[in-house]
Formats: structure tokens, C-alpha cells, sequence
């Protein structure tokens, strides 16, 4: 019963000194608020570059290295295509990203880029998923796959070299 009461007179004590009371108010702090770049900026094609943009893509054109590891059947989930080893476009891009970065970056510009790559090479068709459903068209062969890399690669290598 002692301690109880020496535990409480101890709590009691600090509260008081500290300034913390029932009266007391707590002050916001201030934080900066983070901005969710809208869809328009996220389809800039001139954000900045990186190396590791680069080295995204290098991975992804490696790990899809030939027709034997390319899963034309994309369903965006990669947990399956990591256990069998071959790999969608979308997966191949979304391992390659967290080699380089340690995490995936659904939107970083080596993504785009492909993604871009895809727009053009479909003429502007419309996909829900471009990555995922450019990999499931029929039409799409592996090197429609392998020319979209090397397009977004070459053009993120022009833009580092311009930098």
C-alpha cells in the first residue's frame, strides 16, 4: 500500500513540476505537408534522371534476358513469377527497381519511361495497366518487350549525359 501511495505522490510530483496539468495545452507541431504529385506530373516526361534510373533499367533488360524467362501471361502479382523465374515486364521492372533501390517505386522515371516506350510503340492504345497489358497483347513478342527497354534506356542515357 506504501509503494502505491509513494508511486503516486512520485506521479503527482511530476506532473505538476513538469507543467503538465489538467489545464495544460498541448501545442500542434508544425509539419510540412508532403505533395502528392498529381497524375498530370507524374506523366511529365522531363523529371529528372538518375543513375539509378539507369541501372533500373539495365537490371530489368538483364533480368529479362531472353525469351525463356519472359511471362507473357502478366497478372501483376510477381510472388509467382519470382518462384518460377520468368518474368512480366511489370515484374521484371518491379524486381530490378527493388535490387537498385531496396524498395519498389510504382512511379519512379525508369518506370515511366517504359511505360512512355509502350504508349508510343501501341500507338496511344488505352490499357488500364500499360506495362501489364502491353505484356498480355497477343501482338506483343519479346523483343516489342526488349525494344521498350532499350527505348527508355537510351533516352534516360541522353538525358544523364545532358545533365
Amino acid at each position: 500500500m506504501k509503494r502505491g501511495l509513494v508511486f503516486l505522490l512520485a506521479a503527482v510530483f511530476l506532473l505538476v513540476h513538469v507543467g503538465v496539468g489538467v489545464n495544460a495545452t498541448v501545442q500542434p507541431t508544425k509539419q510540412t505537408p508532403i505533395k502528392t504529385p498529381t497524375s498530370a506530373e507524374l506523366e511529365r516526361r522531363d523529371q529528372p534522371v538518375t543513375n539509378d534510373d539507369l541501372r533500373i533499367l539495365l537490371r530489368a533488360d538483364e533480368l529479362l534476358k531472353d525469351e525463356s524467362v519472359w511471362n507473357r501471361k502478366d497478372d501483376r502479382e510477381c510472388d509467382d513469377d519470382e518462384a518460377t523465374g520468368k518474368r512480366s515486364l511489370f515484374c521484371a521492372l518491379q524486381k530490378a527497381c527493388t535490387d537498385v533501390l531496396g524498395t519498389y517505386d510504382h512511379r519512379r522515371v525508369a518506370l515511366q519511361e517504359v511505360r512512355f516506350a509502350v504508349e508510343e510503340a501501341t500507338r496511344g492504345q488505352e490499357f488500364e495497366h500499360r506495362l501489364r497489358d502491353f505484356n498480355n497483347l497477343d501482338s506483343t513478342q519479346f523483343s516489342d518487350i526488349k525494344k521498350a527497354l532499350r527505348v527508355a534506356t537510351d533516352r534516360v542515357k541522353a538525358r544523364l549525359k545532358k545533365n
